[in-house]
């Protein structure tokens, strides 16, 4: 039986080590043919995910709501800030040049809701949900300045729109915390909202993150991200079990391209978990791999 198209042409890529210079021109014409229609997709795609993430935020239970300060400041109060937007905006535009995958405004939704989800789902309080959303909206803009050490001057950055906003200063810093310690290289699971904020984050792996759309210069992330055809972070409340479920199109990553850029990322959200009180899964293709 013949292979499709856009499997074998990800052989000779492979075949090729991905470097675009080995390509013949025939075959980068062809890739783009096959892969770049998906690419155009997953854009309109990751389009509509801001719309609707950026529409309401994620409830905590009506029981806890009732009790919240109303005082208190809010997800909707920090996106409708003026500086925020401006941030993420800046940020992914500046990833964007030197060849990231999406770092913006669907990235930074996302990622708050799945914090909130996890800890809705594992019942804690319901500031500590809000706090959750908002550290992950919050948690990329640091990237406007620069990737490295962006967890840093993010939390800073943070620091000024929470302040303009007249939130306490103890949720200012749990929230500065959890940004300060979301990457892995130099990041811990200091507070619950931190713990939800880099199993959120790094849960985050979907087609719809490519922002190249030249399929013949993919570097790994590119591919293994174009590859994650579903991402579900899945919380098991009873059993206090997080699992992140993927589907991965092996015919353009393979499982191993995963792990090579993930595996440290992996161990960091099984410490958040444990952080939790709960376990830490991962499943590809329906294998539990962890």
């Amino acid at each position: 039986m013949e292979m499709r198209d856009d499997a074998r042409l990800a052989d000779e890529v492979e075949k090729f080590s991905h470097t675009a210079d080995t390509l013949s021109l025939d075959t980068k014409e062809r890739m783009r043919d096959v892969v770049a229609p998906k690419i155009k997709a997953a854009v309109a795609q990751r389009e509509a995910m801001v719309a609707e993430l950026t529409s309401q935020p994620v409830q905590a239970p009506a029981s806890e709501l009732a009790k919240a300060d109303p005082r208190r400041v809010t997800i909707t109060q920090v996106r409708n800030h003026p500086h925020t937007y401006a941030y993420l905006d800046a940020a992914n535009n500046q990833l964007k040049l030197i060849g990231y995958t999406e770092h913006g405004r669907r990235h930074a939704a996302l990622v708050g809701h799945i914090g909130a989800n996890v800890l809705r789902r594992l019942k804690f309080s319901a500031r500590e949900i809000e706090l959750a959303e908002i550290a992950g909206l919050l948690h990329d803009i640091g990237n406007s300045i620069n990737r490295n050490d962006h967890g840093q001057t993010g939390a800073l950055l943070a620091k000024d729109i929470l302040s303009s906003l007249d939130m306490p200063i103890d949720e200012i810093i749990t929230i500065m915390g959890a940004i300060g310690n979301h990457e892995e290289e130099r990041g811990h699971a200091v507070s619950t909202v931190a713990a939800a904020l880099i199993l959120a984050d790094k849960s985050d792996v979907h087609r719809s993150r490519v922002q190249n759309s030249d399929p013949t210069t993919f570097d790994i992330h590119d591919r293994v991200n174009y590859a994650a055809t579903k991402s579900f972070l899945r919380v098991d409340t009873e059993q206090r079990r997080v699992t992140l479920q993927l589907t991965i199109d092996t015919e353009m990553a393979s499982v191993m391209d995963y792990f090579e850029i993930f595996l440290s990322r992996m161990v960091m959200c099984r410490r958040a978990a444990e952080f939790l009180g709960s376990r830490f899964g991962l499943s590809i293709n329906d294998v539990s791999v962890l």
